[in-house]
């Protein structure tokens, strides 16, 4: 027992101290409790094959598969146009658009997403943006409350309980209780935040680099750029390659792309977007992406009885109804010709870029010239900038020829940032699906098999990039925290730590009754999770409240309900949650500020969770 007091007193220190990394102390208590075979190696490292730490897994893949389709970029900007320039809305859109994303979706990735969108909202409406960005933070972990999924320590006391016998929560057993969260916030925020817009508003960051888009315009390829679409069942191109038609030669057209329509459901909108390589052969219903003169591509239009469309006409595949370029499977990217290149007096046709990096040119920046046309027979020269159309892996692979040219930026970190908008419908039929299946008892797939095949989906059907784009999207640090302290609540059960904190607790407040016991488990959850995760502090405290409910013969749901409740409920530090960390800069908050307006409002939640969870839970 003293060893395992002094391993948990030592991992607390470190923990509140933030001076080693919350993993690595994790993984030091870990091995430390090995060491004194305080723990057997399986009982150490059960927590890896939890079935929550796996469920969390594949909910950051699912998350990251919301993110990267837009879907939730989606419903949150369409939302919020309902504010128009009313504050009062503004707020209160904020504060129910927020927690109802949350519901789903991390509370740090929801403020991740919602802040741009609050930002430029605020602008548009003439308010500080300092009065909405706390609310924002706060209102994301009110979400995280709604949903078994909401956030960890949702996850954690749902195991405890299930792990000692008792009935598992469900997916929405927490709803009540996060309803009763958001109320409390948004009518104590409402008068409370305004004594944040005292000082200057915000002011705008300038954004460094180029975007893909801005790329396209500075060369002018978005003005030189056409569609025409193999609409006719006759057309002379259908079954022919882009070699057997000849374009170039021919109508001096480059065939920059080609969009072809994956699904026949209009809803799943699917679309495969592909270089037009010398093999590919054409079909009906295919889109070619050309750029050259408008009389020959007119004409090249007529010769094979193809549609020419304007900026009006959407697509058969419903990708896009402008004539501009996406960066979906393929992208761009500038290259600098070294003076050392073997490139240099070599014309773009004769260098292959096509052959052998699979990529084309669409322009040449030269001084401050730029080079558009009969790109094929242009020679390079030392310091030309080439901007190149190709799959990101090729870009990304034109980097190894370092002697010949430099690649300007990072190609596969930009993919990452590409939004997969046309992929949005199907993460939400995903989401939904997974929902229903955790919902619905009668479907017997346990949920953490739900979330397992919703984020396998995710990415087999595109929403996430590849499976190394999923693996990015794990938060590992969390996995790892998480996975390495579980078995902590092992070795405190296991040497009586637990019975023993649990006695002390009911011996002092339990003869007073289950609900002052209930207050002081909600109090000392609620002051632990000021200097350390809510992750960790659920995790020590789940089983002590449990124990204290057993001793002295109550229902442990509210004692579980206060743990989750006051760890995710911390609004006092701008350090104790994620979100309140990321707001911090852009609404230029200081410390105090999350005291004067955070702190109460921490308080008064505690005060009133004392009152309503006995009512919704029974002792």
């Amino acid at each position: 027992m003293i060893a395992t007091l002094i391993i948990l007193l030592i991992s607390a220190i470190l923990f509140v101290t933030g001076k080693v990394r919350s993993d690595l102390v994790a993984l030091c208590a870990l091995l430390a409790l090995l060491l004194c075979q305080i723990l057997t190696p399986s009982e150490a490292l059960s927590g890896f094959s939890n079935t929550t730490v796996i469920m969390m897994v594949g909910l950051f893949i699912v998350g990251g598969g919301i993110f990267q389709t837009g879907l939730a970029k989606m419903i949150g900007s369409k939302v919020m146009t309902l504010a128009g320039n009313s504050e009062l809305r503004l707020f209160l859109l904020v504060m129910i658009v927020t927690s109802a994303i949350g519901m789903f979706v991390s509370n740090t990735g929801t403020v991740a997403l919602m802040l741009p969108i609050v930002v430029s909202m605020a602008a548009a409406a003439g308010t500080s943006s300092r009065r909405l960005l706390m609310p924002l933070a706060f209102a994301s972990s009110m979400g995280g409350m709604m949903t078994l999924i909401g956030t960890p320590p949702n996850l954690i006391v749902s195991d405890t309980l299930a792990s000692s016998g008792f009935e598992p929560l469900g997916f929405f057993s927490f709803l009540p209780v996060g309803l009763v969260t958001l109320v409390v916030g948004i009518l104590y925020l409402l008068p409370a935040t305004k004594m944040l817009t005292s000082k200057d508003k915000v002011k705008d960051g300038k954004k460094s680099g180029k975007s893909l888009k801005e790329l396209v315009k500075e060369y002018g390829v978005s003005d030189n750029l056409f569609r025409v679409h193999i609409k006719n069942h006759d057309s002379k191109a259908i079954g022919q390659t882009v070699v057997d038609l000849n374009i170039y030669r021919e109508y001096g057209i480059n065939v920059l792309e080609l969009r072809r329509s994956t699904g026949q459901n209009r809803f799943v909108r699917t679309v495969n977007q592909q270089l037009a390589s010398p093999d590919l052969v054409l079909k009906q219903n295919d889109v070619l992406y050309l750029s050259g003169d408008p009389e020959m591509i007119t004409k090249f239009a007529e010769d094979y009885s193809l549609r020419l469309l304007d900026n009006h006409t959407d697509e058969i595949d419903g990708s896009s109804s402008n004539a501009s370029l996406d960066f979906f499977d393929i992208g761009v990217a500038e290259i600098l010709i070294m003076p050392s290149s073997s490139m240099i007096n070599r014309t773009i046709v004769e260098a292959g870029f096509r052959s052998k990096f699979s990529v084309n040119v669409l322009g040449i920046r030269r001084k401050k010239e730029y080079i558009l046309n009969d790109l094929g027979n242009v020679k390079m020269h030392d310091g030309d900038v080439l901007l190149v159309q190709g799959a990101w892996k090729d870009i990304a692979r034109m980097k190894n020829e370092s002697t010949n040219w430099v690649v300007l930026g990072e190609p596969l970190q930009e993919a990452a940032k590409v939004t997969l908008d046309y992929k949005a419908p199907v993460a939400a039929a995903i989401m939904i699906a997974m929902i229903v299946m955790m919902v619905v008892d009668s479907i017997p797939v346990a949920p953490v098999t739900s979330v397992l095949l919703a984020a396998v989906l995710m990415v087999i059907t595109g929403c996430v990039r590849s499976v190394e784009a999923a693996y990015k999207t794990i938060n590992w640090q969390t996995i790892v925290l998480f996975a390495a302290m579980l078995p902590m609540s092992i070795a405190l059960e296991k040497t009586g730590v637990s019975e023993m904190i649990s006695g002390a607790i009911v011996t002092g407040l339990g003869g007073s009754g289950p609900r002052l016991l209930l207050a002081g488990i909600y109090a000392a959850t609620s002051v632990m999770t000021i200097f350390i995760s809510n992750t960790v502090t659920a995790v020590l405290m789940a089983p002590i409240a449990l124990q204290c409910a057993m001793q002295i013969g109550v229902s442990p749901v509210p004692f579980m309900f206060a743990v989750t409740v006051a760890a995710s409920m911390c609004f006092a530090s701008p350090f104790s949650t994620p979100p309140n960390a990321l707001v911090m800069s852009a609404g230029q908050y200081t410390f105090m500020d999350y005291v004067k307006v955070g702190l109460p409002l921490q308080i008064l939640m505690g005060v009133v969770m004392v009152f309503v969870l006995p009512l919704l839970f029974p002792f």
